[in-house]
């Protein structure tokens, strides 16, 4: 079971959401391009940036809407006051994404115009969206449900939120600090004053983190990673950001025995008229989504064609989601499914110090002795586009540092 803890400083909203969830992996490239069923007569992209604030680094996030096709789109719609709840439900259900995506969006949003109903008295079919109903917003919050998905993340923690004071200018004129909207939706989240004059948690912000399940993380879970993301606005007195750690428990994953093995799931399938463009998003798309390995072996099917043979280890906590993810993503009519059981050495992270800059190192150790370690290729290979030396420079620093130091 994986869960996402929140932890709020700056508040929240869904550019910063989204940020946390592609700082703990979400790949940016595959969303942008997931999305663009959504919207295909707008022209927008999802673009990260490195941020430091407050000696804290992280990532910060934005969609940006570029012209002529957003123009138009846009002012269309100002001019018509705006899409409509049952505008958005039907985009979103014309799209592409996986039925869990679109369900998942469509209750963000209906919260969303449930909340503004009340505000203006009027049934959450008939509100019109201004800022929410925007090409940023629908993307924010379509993103955030896919990325969740792609992460394979079952619920989430939420820590108390801040709210600012004051007043904001909006469509409708000034308002109060927080939204009205904002207030509706967070009555079930736990929130606390601050003395910032700005709007800290938007609604979009609340209505993604009080409509995803929430969840406790289990004793004994393992902290995967953690993201810094951070807001577009600097705040007087604190950092504007929101940080996303990412917890694991095994115990719904894998059944362990005594014997320090345990059980998994192989899935496999034959494919032989499937581009082969398809196959490299689609391990992106299964490890995002929770298996533990994947790969490819070159086959010859009937006929003397040539194919691949997909094989893929999970867990039984994602089995669904990958069996949706290869029919989705391939040209495939069956899957075979059969158990195995595996022995791991056990494993944890640490960094190695090298002259590029830091690495981290996966450690394995077997009856309570390091025997292997391993450096992130990722980390590896962004310093070494940063110092302009070879990947395997960077990686054989990494590995020579860490083992001189720990693997004596």
């Amino acid at each position: 079971m994986k869960v996402i803890r929140f932890d709020s400083v700056g508040g929240a909203s869904g550019d910063m959401i989204l940020g946390a969830l592609i700082g703990l992996g979400a790949n940016a490239d595959i969303l942008n391009r997931e999305l663009i069923s959504l919207l295909p007569e707008e022209k927008f992209r999802i673009v990260t940036a490195p941020k430091e604030s407050h000696g804290i680094n992280g990532i910060n996030t934005k969609v940006e809407i570029h012209e002529p096709h957003a123009r138009h789109s846009h002012e269309h719609h100002h001019e018509h006051g705006g899409r409509t709840f049952a505008d958005i439900r039907q985009l979103i259900e014309k799209s592409k994404l996986t039925d869990t995506v679109k369900a998942m969006s469509i209750r963000v949003f209906s919260a969303l115009a449930a909340a503004e109903g009340k505000i203006h008295n009027m049934p959450p079919e008939e509100v019109h969206f201004h800022e929410v109903g925007a090409v940023d917003s629908i993307v924010d919050i379509t993103g955030c449900c896919l990325a969740l998905e792609m992460l394979g993340v079952q619920g989430i923690s939420v820590s108390p939120l801040p709210s600012g004071q004051g007043t904001f200018k909006c469509r409708h004129g000034i308002y109060p600090i927080p939204a009205p909207a904002t207030v509706e939706l967070m009555k079930n989240l736990k929130s606390v004053l601050t003395d910032e004059p700005y709007e800290l948690v938007t609604p979009t912000g609340a209505a993604l983190l009080s409509v995803w399940p929430h969840a406790e993380i289990p004793d004994g879970s393992r902290l995967v990673d953690a993201a810094n993301s951070f807001g577009q606005r600097e705040l007087n007195s604190r950092p504007n950001l929101l940080r996303a750690i990412l917890y694991e428990s095994a115990e719904n994953t894998m059944t362990e025995h005594d014997d320090g093995t345990d059980s998994v799931t192989i899935l496999e399938t034959n494919i032989d008229d499937c581009p082969a463009e398809f196959i490299g998003p689609l391990f992106e798309r299964l490890l995002n989504a929770g298996a533990l390995d994947v790969w490819t072996t070159p086959i010859l099917m009937k006929k003397q064609r040539p194919g691949i043979m997909l094989s893929v280890i999970c867990g039984n906590d994602c089995r669904k989601t990958i069996y949706d993810i290869i029919f989705r993503e391939t040209t495939t009519f069956g899957i075979r499914e059969y158990p195995a059981v595996r022995q791991c050495l056990a494993r944890r992270f640490e960094q190695a110090d090298t002259p590029y800059g830091k690495v981290k190192i996966k450690v394995g150790s077997r009856n309570g002795k390091d025997i292997t370690c391993s450096p992130e290729i990722d980390d590896c290979i962004r310093l070494s586009r940063e110092a302009g030396v070879s990947v395997k420079e960077v990686y054989l620093a990494a590995v020579i540092l860490y083992k001189c130091e720990n693997l004596k």
